[in-house]
């Protein structure tokens, strides 16, 4: 056991070259943050920071339309969170699945806002008759739901990753124990027989 290689990272194990933390850096652009950024507690997978990071790339991803990474990777700052996980998170939304997202969102909202069945011949309907006035209508009514659908899903996409994650590592960590627990018990026992 001694003797054996430890085991590289898997970007290591696939070819990639990825940056170290020096490299990192020393890049012209993160210079002025770097401080900030690559604090080593914002890149350990440990058990608070790994839910927080989940929680807020979920987050990003379903509120956040462009740029989900970066505004993930600023929140997991000043809340203490896993950066690469917070960012590969948001890719729960990605260009693929997005359309899947907004239908799902929409029927979301429509059924909690229950729309359809608030909507009566409202003054307003009469005033916007036109072509343009009825589509105006009709996108301004869609995208409200629609956008209340991605705050309600992301705010239960959050909770749910957050939780799990939280189980998961004290889960994870507990068989480890357990674990440890019968190898002592085993090595103890041998050494009472010796």
């Amino acid at each position: 056991m001694a003797d054996q290689e430890p085991r590289r990272p898997i970007h290591h194990r696939l070819g990639m070259k990825m940056p170290t933390r020096d490299d990192m850096g020393k890049n012209r652009f993160l210079k002025p943050f770097a401080a900030r950024v690559l604090r080593p507690d914002l890149w350990r997978f440990t058990r608070r920071s790994v839910p927080r990071g989940i929680a807020l790339g979920m987050l990003a991803g379903f509120w956040v339309p462009v740029g989900q990474i970066f505004v993930a990777a600023l929140l997991a700052l000043p809340f203490r969170a896993n950066v690469p996980i917070a960012t590969v998170t948001t890719f729960i939304t990605n260009p693929l699945t997005y359309p899947f997202w907004v239908v799902v969102a929409n029927k979301l909202g429509r059924f909690i806002l229950r729309i359809d069945a608030m909507t009566v011949g409202a003054p307003l309907n009469n005033q916007v008759r036109s072509e343009f006035g009825m589509w105006l209508s009709w996108f301004l009514r869609e995208a409200g739901v629609t956008a209340f659908g991605m705050v309600v899903l992301g705010i239960l996409f959050a909770s749910i990753g957050y939780l799990l994650a939280s189980f998961g590592w004290r889960f994870r960590q507990g068989r480890e124990r357990r674990r440890r627990l019968r190898a002592y018990a085993l090595r103890r026992k041998r050494q009472a027989a010796d």
